[in-house]
C-alpha cells in the first residue's frame, strides 16, 4: 500500500511539473509573440518622444512613414525645443485647425476679399488671419522662405496656407493635424497670385512709395509682400515695427520670396522679445522648424531609406559633400576638385593618400575603419575622381574610404516631380552624415545643414579658375544665411546692437543667426 502511494505521489508531482513547465513555456512565447509588436510600436513612436514633444502625434502613422522613423536613420538631437516653443506650437495647431480650409471661420474670410472695391472696415481682431506662401526657385529657396513664412505666421498668429500648384504634396507629408495647409483651388486670389509683382496695386513696397493714403478705420483686404535678393527699399520697409502695426489687422497676406529672412524677423524689437522665448538658443530656429514642418512623402522617405541601408548604414563615420558650381558654363572643374580634396584633407575630414610607390603595410589585425562618403552634384565627374583616388592608393591611415553619389543629373529641373523628390531625398541623406562640406550661397546645401543641426564646412567660392587658399570656413552656426538679407534703413542700428545676428561667413551681403550666449 505504502509503495501504491508513492507511485501516485510520484505521478501527481510529475504532473504538476509538466503543468508548470508547459504553462511557463506558453506564457513564455506569449511575452516573445507580444515584444516584435512592442518593438515595432516603440519604433514608430519613438521619433516623436525623441524630439522633445515637437511633433503633435495625432496622425496616421501609414500614411506618413518619415514622421515616425526618422529616428531609426538620425541620431537624437541634442537640440531639445523650449516648453514655450512646444506650447506655441500646439496653440498654433488650435489656431490653424479653427480657421484652416473648409472652416466656417475660413469661409468668412475668404468672403470679405475684394469686398467694397478692396478696402474693408477694420473687425474687432476676432477674425483669422492669414498668410499665403508661393513656390518660387528652386526646391532649397523654397524650403527656406516656408520656414521664414511660418516664423512670421507664429509672430503674428496667422493661418499659414500653402500655394500647392507644383508639386509640394509630392514631396511633403500635411505638417498640422486635423486640418491641411494647401490653398484650397477655389482660393479668390488664385489667377491673381501669379501676376502679383512690385507694379501691382496691393503690393505694399510700391504703395509705400506711391505714398498711399491709408487713414485708421480702412484696411486693405489683402495686400503682397515682395521680399527678394534685390527688394527695393519701399519693400524691405516690411520689416520696420512701424509698419508691421499696420499690417498685422490686414486679413490676407500673399508671400513671394526667395530668402531665408528669418534673421530679418529678429530686428523687428516686439518680435525680438518673442523670439527670443522660443528660441532660448538663437541658432536653433531653422533646426526646430523644418523638423516640425518637413516630413518627406512615403515615396520620397523610402528613396531616403533604401539609399542609406545599402550605402551608408554600414560605415563608421559618414561625410557629406554637396558640391554646387555656379559657374557659367557649369560642370567639372580641375579647381574645385582641388578645392574639395584639400578642404577635406586639412581640416581630417578624409585622410590623406600614400604617395606613389611606397610601401605601406596594414595591419590586418585590426578591422580598418569605414568612411563613407556621400556626394551630392549635379555633376558625377567630383564622386568619380574621389572614388577613384581612394581604390587606386591606399590612405595614410589604414582608413577604407567609399564613395556614393545616388544622382548626377547634371541640370536643375525644379517642378519635375521625380527630380524634385531625388533631391529632397538627398538633402534628407546629407543631414544624416556625421560631418558635412558644402557649397558657398548654396540654398540646398543651407538646408541640408540646418536640418541636420550641423556646422558645416563652407567651400569658397573660386575666383579667375583657381582653388581659393584656405578652401573652406567652418560655419559660425547651423543656421542657414540670409543672402542678400532684406535690412531696412530702420534695422541699421538695431543690427549694431544685437550679438546674436552676424554677418556670413561667405557672404558679406547676408546675415545670420548664432548663439552668442
Amino acid at each position: 500500500m505504502k509503495k501504491l502511494e508513492d507511485k501516485i505521489s510520484f505521478k501527481i508531482s510529475g504532473m504538476m511539473k509538466l503543468t508548470i513547465i508547459f504553462a511557463t513555456c506558453l506564457v513564455l512565447s506569449m511575452v516573445l509573440l507580444l515584444l516584435p509588436s512592442y518593438n515595432i510600436f516603440n519604433s514608430q513612436k519613438s521619433h516623436l518622444t525623441t524630439t522633445g514633444g515637437l511633433l503633435a502625434t495625432d496622425f496616421d502613422e501609414e500614411s506618413c512613414m518619415s514622421r515616425y522613423h526618422q529616428s531609426s536613420l538620425r541620431k537624437p538631437s541634442p537640440y531639445k525645443p523650449s516648453t514655450t516653443l512646444v506650447s506655441k506650437l500646439r496653440s498654433y495647431e488650435m489656431l490653424h485647425k479653427r480657421c484652416g480650409p473648409n472652416t466656417d471661420a475660413y469661409k468668412r474670410a475668404t468672403k470679405r476679399l475684394g469686398y467694397n472695391n478692396d478696402v474693408i472696415t477694420n473687425s474687432n481682431g476676432d477674425e483669422c488671419r492669414y498668410v499665403v506662401w508661393t513656390p518660387m526657385f528652386g526646391l532649397g529657396n523654397r524650403i527656406l522662405s516656408m520656414v521664414s513664412v511660418f516664423t512670421y505666421a507664429l509672430m503674428t498668429d496667422r493661418v499659414m496656407l500653402v500655394d500647392h500648384r507644383n508639386d509640394i504634396t509630392d514631396l511633403f507629408c500635411e505638417p498640422f493635424p486635423g486640418t491641411s495647409w494647401l490653398l484650397p483651388s477655389d482660393f479668390p486670389l488664385t489667377d491673381q497670385i501669379d501676376s502679383f509683382n512690385r507694379t501691382h496695386s496691393h503690393c505694399y513696397g510700391t504703395m509705400l512709395k506711391n505714398h498711399h493714403a491709408v487713414n485708421s478705420t480702412t484696411t486693405p483686404s489683402h495686400l503682397y509682400i515682395d521680399i527678394f535678393h534685390d527688394s527695393r527699399d519701399h519693400d524691405k520697409m516690411f520689416f520696420c515695427e512701424e509698419n508691421q502695426a499696420f499690417i498685422k489687422n490686414v486679413p490676407w497676406l500673399v508671400v513671394k520670396s526667395n530668402l531665408y529672412y528669418a534673421p530679418s524677423l529678429w530686428l523687428i524689437p516686439s518680435f525680438q522679445t518673442k523670439l527670443i522665448n522660443l528660441f532660448p538658443q538663437r541658432d536653433t530656429v531653422f533646426h526646430h522648424l523644418s523638423h516640425y514642418l518637413f516630413h518627406p512623402t512615403n515615396q520620397v522617405w523610402g528613396m531616403v531609406t533604401r539609399s542609406y541601408n545599402a550605402y551608408l548604414s554600414r560605415a563608421d563615420e559618414v561625410i557629406g559633400l554637396q558640391i554646387r558650381v555656379f559657374s557659367t558654363p557649369s560642370g567639372y572643374f580641375q579647381h574645385v576638385m582641388d578645392q574639395i580634396v584639400s578642404c577635406t584633407q586639412r581640416e581630417k575630414l578624409l585622410p590623406e593618400l600614400a604617395t606613389t610607390g611606397s610601401s605601406q603595410v596594414m595591419n590586418i589585425t585590426k578591422t580598418p575603419k569605414l568612411k563613407a562618403v556621400l556626394v551630392t552634384s549635379l555633376h558625377p565627374e567630383y564622386s568619380d575622381e574621389l572614388r577613384n583616388m581612394f581604390l587606386e592608393r591606399p590612405s595614410l591611415t589604414g582608413e577604407i574610404v567609399e564613395v556614393y553619389q545616388p544622382s548626377g543629373e547634371r541640370i536643375q529641373q525644379t517642378d519635375k516631380k521625380v527630380h524634385d523628390q531625388k533631391a529632397l531625398a538627398e538633402i534628407y541623406l546629407l543631414s544624416l552624415t556625421d560631418k558635412l562640406v558644402t557649397s558657398t550661397r548654396s540654398t540646398f546645401g543651407y538646408v541640408a545643414h540646418g536640418l541636420g543641426g550641423l556646422k558645416p564646412w563652407i567651400l569658397y567660392e573660386p575666383r579667375h579658375q583657381k582653388a581659393p587658399d584656405p578652401p573652406c570656413v567652418r560655419a559660425m552656426s547651423m543656421e542657414p544665411c540670409s543672402l542678400k538679407a532684406p535690412i531696412s534703413v530702420c534695422q541699421a542700428e538695431t543690427i549694431k546692437t544685437t550679438p546674436f545676428v552676424k554677418y556670413c561667413e561667405d557672404r558679406i551681403t547676408g546675415i545670420k543667426l548664432v548663439d552668442d550666449f
